[in-house]
């Protein structure tokens, strides 16, 4: 077990020694600092909140069970990942990274590989809900040992409650297990960490140890041969990470107690019972109950219908909380009697179940608006939709973006095998590659089209103003809200489309009317052609000859003056 079982990619550039850090890198992942020892031992929760991540997967995978914690999932999970006909669910967006076209194409060519092996397009949306779910996943990345420049060959789905993230702590022989380096005579604390994972074929109990260092259970994977997306959420007193069902675990149980107390409430006193008051006269005790009971068996009637046999039985053997109650009375009191008990009042509100509903929805991120089922979608103003919707559209976004993550990862590692990028250009690389989700929230899409119609509207009632007060980039930038790099691209496209004759060409419009200008020279149809408006010609040794008589006359009287 030295050796670790998988694959790693080092960096070609040495690190500088005098760049020190006692924090190891990524250490927002909520995983301990283990130190060098025999085995991994589980924590222990004396609170009794949970003891291990397997108890908290077991947990959230339980409460995903629930009707209503599985409609708000679903409502997230089906917002997130929108299958589409046609279109891809996810696709890379390389608009700003700043390399070739060639290096672009292979990147998307590479992308669209990755998805082909996880078979992502058909699997999409169960991926995305067991994330959510379990908030992390875990994918074993497959590769020929003697050919690795041929990528990744096959992407393996790693249940979480098998795996387990591992940062050690490294001791050399004969040191102290926290490694001291000496510069500018200062000692600064500089540890050295092993991270790999721990993968248990068998899921052993949370309280058993997770593994033993060279044991028989459990094997060492490289930490490159894996891909971690976790959730981002970490409890960070206990370093565990968690899923975005945990903030649920409290309505959820309370929803659960309120329906069961209600069940149980409801049956008990829903129904009517009778209340038999007996005439015994004057007989002994013992008698008097012998009456009783004989008055009972006269006129209880416990013939039952068996619907797995179809037949008509017997039942007085058995008593049941619905009983009548059968009291006796004594002589002098008013004979036989039968009274009614009422049923239990206000068995139809539902006040406290539809708060604890809500309570879920709310702790789940999802709208209280989608709860009912009574009321459809509404096409209306983006006014009137509620600002939740805006906010859940906001939080999809983000969880959206957390899940890339796990694209960014296995892209890294099919592009530094297949020798398309080396590690060092993947971390210049690795800010400007985006990928672009399905969009379909209605809201949403509502809202930029009214923003639209405003701004169109403030343009038109700006326009006579433009040239006079406003300039046109103040009004594209300010009005519009279009960015430069959109003015450079809608102005190549209105040149391209004016050039194939798509659109006409605005310096021969009339900018008063619209209409098209007269070509030079005059088109009669158009009154360019002076015979059209009743004009004479003019001749040219005429018109020549007038010039040179004004001229002379103006001499004249030049002279005259003087």
């Amino acid at each position: 077990m030295a050796k670790l079982f998988g694959f790693s990619i080092e960096d070609t550039q040495k690190k500088s020694k005098t760049i020190i850090s006692p924090v190891p890198k990524n250490n927002e992942d909520g995983v301990d600092n283990f130190i060098s020892s025999g085995f991994y031992g589980q924590y222990v929760d004396i609170e009794g909140a949970y003891r291990s991540e397997y108890d908290l997967i077991r947990r959230y995978r339980e409460m995903a069970l629930h009707p209503e914690a599985d409609g708000a999932i679903e409502d997230v999970v089906n917002e997130a990942i929108v299958s589409d006909l046609y279109d891809s669910p996810v696709e890379v967006e390389l608009s700003n990274l700043k390399v070739g076209e060639p290096i672009k194409k292979k990147i998307r060519e590479e992308f669209k590989y990755i998805k082909e092996v996880m078979d992502f397009d058909k699997k999409s949306h169960e991926i995305f809900r067991n994330w959510y779910i379990d908030g992390r996943v875990y994918y074993l990345k497959v590769i020929d040992v003697k050919n690795p420049q041929d990528g990744i060959q096959d992407l393996r789905y790693i249940d979480p409650l098998k795996i387990k993230f591992i940062r050690q702590e490294k001791k050399k022989r004969g040191t102290d297990p926290s490694i001291r380096i000496q510069t500018d005579k200062e000692e600064v604390p500089n540890p050295e960490f092993d991270e790999f994972y721990l993968y248990t074929p068998k899921v052993q109990h949370p309280t058993s140890m997770i593994g033993q260092m060279g044991g028989k259970n459990s094997i060492k994977i490289a930490k490159d041969s894996i891909t971690m997306c976790t959730s981002g959420l970490v409890d960070r007193n206990k370093n565990r990470v968690l899923s975005y069902l945990h903030k649920a675990i409290k309505a959820l149980n309370q929803l659960r107690m309120i329906e069961d107390s209600l069940v149980i409430y409801r049956l008990s006193r829903a129904p009517e019972r009778r209340i038999f008051y007996i005439d015994v006269g004057n007989l002994p005790k013992v008698k008097a109950e012998q009456y009783l009971k004989e008055v009972m068996n006269r006129y209880r009637n416990k013939l039952v219908y068996d619907a797995n046999t179809g037949e008509v039985r017997d039942d007085r053997k058995f008593m049941s909380m619905m009983e009548d109650f059968w009291l006796p009375r004594r002589e002098g009191g008013r004979g036989t009697e039968i009274t009614t008990l009422p049923g239990g009042q206000n068995l139809g509100e539902l006040a406290d179940i539809e708060y604890f509903q809500k309570k879920l929805y709310r702790a789940l991120g999802v709208p209280e608006s989608r709860i009912a089922t009574d009321g459809g979608f509404n096409l209306g103003r983006s006014s009137e939709i509620l600002r939740d919707e805006l906010k859940f559209a906001k939080f999809v976004g983000r969880l959206r973006k957390r899940f890339a993550a796990m694209f960014n990862d296995m892209l890294r590692t099919q592009l530094i095998l297949k020798n398309i990028i080396t590690p060092e250009d993947w971390e210049k690389m690795e800010d400007h590659i985006q990928y672009d989700f399905i969009y379909d929230n209605q809201f949403a899409e509502l809202k930029e089209s009214e923003l639209m119609e405003g701004r169109l509207g403030m343009l038109a009632t700006i326009e006579p103003y433009i040239g006079k007060y406003y300039s046109t980039e103040y009004v594209r930038k300010r009005i519009l809200r279009q960015t430069d790099g959109e003015i450079v691209e809608i102005d190549t496209q209105i040149e391209d489309e004016i050039q194939k004759g798509i659109i006409p060409d605005p310096s021969t419009l009339d900018p008063i009317t619209g209409e098209p200008l007269p070509p030079e020279g005059g088109d009669p149809a158009m009154g360019g052609d002076p015979m059209a408006m009743g004009e004479q010609p003019i001749d040219p040794d005429l018109e020549a000859q007038a010039q040179v008589v004004d001229a002379q006359y103006q001499k004249d009287t030049k002279k005259a003056e003087l």
